[in-house]
């Protein structure tokens, strides 16, 4: 093992690091704390790993003094068998000059494959000169299971896909900083267009569309098999990709757990309910699919009403879903959710007391309550007054004197009794708002 080791620390070495679009993430390592970057398989966490890599390059940092290991590497399966501290070994009879003379930057790509990684990685952060770079994608890298086991030596941070202005850096434009002249804002709205095609995932970026379905169908099949049958050894894989279908084909929609059940009880799968809850958790854990609840004050009482589901990628949803309930209301609104969920984890819908309803209530830390209303248009009469009623009575409900309709073209300013309504359109909403976020 120690033999594999030493050719791949060599081989990497060797190699040119591909560090790709800079991006809109701002990481910044703690001394005694590892850097753990976590997030949906293909969202760029590797690249990140490599922008990090380049900017110690830039300071200095000599390319010995970096070991980079990929826990998906075939070649790295025996260390399930051997264990994580024959690295150290393998790395250290390479330059034994410099064992605690010298800082050694590890990153570890995917660790989370290698079972007992945590008390691996918390003996190397107390007994090593070094820092230590981890990515993953599993949510449970959060948990406060791991902060126990690393005794605290671990910072984390999310990474999803291209956000928006991290599109609009992958096509080199510039996004501006509140103000577009004309000529910039057809050039952005125009790619908003682009980016409403082809989503976030960097990969598919430029890919014509049969080619990024195909990769997409790809990705999601890779979630369900690795990250969710394989990682927790589940018995009904074929259950659990018909749900998957059911979800996806179900953006921005309700469900209730005794819906799904039934569900998957009509194809012929007898899956409990318990089992059917692990598996929505698996794939929030996975940073594939998120589930939304009510906002509510009681926890028993949000969980008690049906929830909302999101998929990660809205153009990820046009390739895996069968088309017929998806329709583009639906992935507007998630294309809402996933920019939301980029900042914050704390995302609810609201129900008024008059039974109407806001698709977002999103919680910051010490900022106000923001509520976001999603329209594809507003140019219906009738739907422009049920989605201004909603969103007006629930800013008399909750105190806020702001709320925000975002539409695909549209946008005005609104003064009403309960306070302003802002108008947006979906590509000023993911440049600039809230105003906070940027």
């Amino acid at each position: 093992m120690i033999k594999i080791l030493q050719e791949i620390i060599l081989d990497f070495q060797e190699i040119e690091v591909f560090s790709g679009i800079p991006r809109h993430l701002d990481v910044t390592p703690l001394h005694g704390k590892a850097t753990v970057c976590i997030g949906v398989r293909r969202s760029g966490k590797s690249t990140f790993l490599f922008q990090l890599m380049q900017g110690l390059l830039g300071k200095g940092v000599i390319r010995q003094n970096i070991l980079y290991l990929n826990f998906f590497d075939d070649r790295l399966h025996g260390l399930q068998q051997s264990g994580l501290g024959v690295i150290l070994d393998a790395y250290y009879s390479l330059y034994p000059d410099k064992k605690n003379s010298e800082k050694v930057y590890c990153f570890f790509d995917e660790i989370q494959a290698i079972d007992g990684w945590e008390p691996f990685v918390d003996r190397l952060m107390r007994t090593e000169n070094c820092e230590v770079y981890i990515t993953g994608s599993s949510a449970r890298m959060l948990s406060k299971e791991i902060a126990t086991q690393m005794r605290g030596r671990a910072l984390s941070w999310e990474v999803f896909p291209f956000s928006f202005r991290e599109y609009l850096d992958y096509l080199g434009l510039d996004g501006g900083d509140g103000v577009l002249s004309t000529k910039q804002r057809l050039f952005v709205q125009n790619a908003f267009e682009q980016y409403w095609e082809a989503g976030g995932f960097p990969e598919v970026a430029s890919l014509e569309r049969h080619l990024r379905v195909k990769i997409h169908q790809d990705y999601f099949h890779a979630v369900l098999f690795r990250d969710l049958v394989e990682r927790h050894d589940i018995s009904h894989p074929k259950a659990l990709t018909d749900l998957a279908h059911w979800l996806v084909d179900n953006t921005a929609s309700l469900y209730s757990l005794n819906k799904l059940t039934g569900y998957l009880k009509s194809l012929g799968h007898k899956v409990p309910h318990s089992s059917v809850a692990d598996y929505l958790a698996w794939f929030e854990d996975a940073y594939f699919l998120f589930t939304v609840r009510l906002f509510d004050a009681s926890l028993s009482r949000a969980n008690a009403n049906p929830k909302k589901i999101y998929c990660i990628d809205h153009a990820m949803v046009t390739s895996v879903s069968s088309g017929i309930l998806v329709n583009t209301g639906h992935l507007l609104e998630n294309l809402v959710f996933t920019a939301l969920r980029r900042v914050t984890p704390d995302i609810f819908y609201y129900k008024t007391k008059g039974g109407r309803e806001v698709d977002f209530i999103a919680q910051w830390q010490d900022r106000p309550r923001l509520l976001v209303q999603v329209c594809e248009t507003l140019v219906n009469p009738t739907t422009r007054k049920r989605e201004i009623a909603a969103l007006e009575e629930a800013m008399m409900e909750l105190n806020l004197p702001t709320g925000i309709i975002v539409t695909r073209q549209e946008e005005e300013q609104m003064v009403l009794k309960a306070g302003t309504i802002e108008v947006i359109p979906a590509w000023r909403f993911l440049l600039y708002n809230p105003p906070f976020l940027y």
